[in-house]
Formats: structure tokens, C-alpha cells, sequence
């Protein structure tokens, strides 16, 4: 697992799976959220703009990101 630490209130979806090198850009991370393959706390997440915040885990294609 993943662990990214935070270092504001939250992170935008997009932009942490950006962060953490799960997708080569942002049009791919966008892709990848309206194709509900990213999931937040074992739910899908179908919001591009999804504030991410502490304690938060994140899943796609079988990796995972723990929000610290």
C-alpha cells in the first residue's frame, strides 16, 4: 500500500492519482474516474473533483493509497 501524506485539508481525486503515479496524466485520471474504476473507502467514486482527506484509502487497478 501506497501512503501519501497530506500536507492541506484535502486533495482532489484527480490530482492524487496524479500524485502517487497511478495514471500518466490527467486526462487519464479523469478517464479513469467517468470509467468508475477508481474507488474512495471501497465505494466508486464517480466525482473527478472528490475531496480526499486524511484517513481516506484509495483504489485502482489493484493498488492501493492510504491518505496520511
Amino acid at each position: 500500500m501506497i501512503e501519501f501524506k497530506l500536507t492541506s485539508e484535502y486533495i482532489e481525486l484527480v490530482r492524487l492519482l496524479k500524485a502517487v503515479n497511478l495514471v500518466g496524466s490527467g486526462g487519464e485520471a479523469k478517464m479513469a474516474v467517468s470509467d468508475r474504476m477508481v474507488r474512495v473507502n471501497g465505494k466508486i467514486a464517480t466525482r473527478r473533483r472528490f475531496k480526499v482527506r486524511k484517513g481516506a484509502v484509495v483504489s485502482f487497478n489493484d493498488k492501493k493509497v492510504k491518505v496520511v
